[in-house]
């Protein structure tokens, strides 16, 4: 008797039925209170320890009012030109194939690029020792909207790495 009379289902069923991978659903965030932008919103949220997001308004705030005392335009301005110079275009992900793994050059997404920009601005400014937060992350996307520091030297060379690796770039549609 075929295994589909007894209620388990054969392999041609199963297959319809298996489960697809799901993508997640992403929370809608609520714009910042001052400038009203909700990348500013994001990075406070990426700023944020322990949840305490009071703080991290703190620090952010206080960057932009560095940024707006010292280069006397709109630290809006400076902060977006930083977030588009550290976005990288291209990243390296690991595919193995054949028993190899290859270094394999992906474009990179609009949202993935605003979510890297943002997370190297603020490695870069931790990773700064001896100065308060506000002040490294001033001058951290300062340094950024310049085309300088730590954060778009890690975009260069994430760059330089999938230029490198371009050889390998057919294995990016498996």
């Amino acid at each position: 008797m075929p295994t589909a009379d007894r209620g388990v289902p054969d392999m041609g069923q199963r297959k319809d039925n298996m489960a697809k991978k799901k993508i997640a659903a992403y929370k809608r965030i609520q714009p910042d209170s001052r400038y009203h932008s909700i990348v500013i919103a994001k990075l406070i949220n990426y700023v944020m320890l322990k949840g305490k997001k009071n703080s991290a308004r703190k620090i952010v705030y206080g960057a932009f009012d560095d940024i707006k005392e010292a280069t006397k335009t709109d630290p809006l301005e400076v902060f977006d030109n930083a977030v588009k110079n550290v976005g990288p275009y291209v990243e390296i992900k690991s595919k193995r194939i054949g028993g190899a793994n290859y270094q394999v050059p992906v474009e990179v997404s609009k949202d993935r690029r605003l979510t890297l920009a943002l997370r190297w601005i603020i490695d870069a400014a931790r990773s700064q020792k001896g100065k308060p937060m506000r002040k490294k992350l001033f001058e951290e996307i300062i340094s950024a909207s310049k085309k300088e520091g730590l954060a778009y030297k890690k975009r260069e060379d994430t760059h330089r790495m999938a230029e490198a690796n371009k050889a390998f770039a057919h294995y990016a549609r498996f």
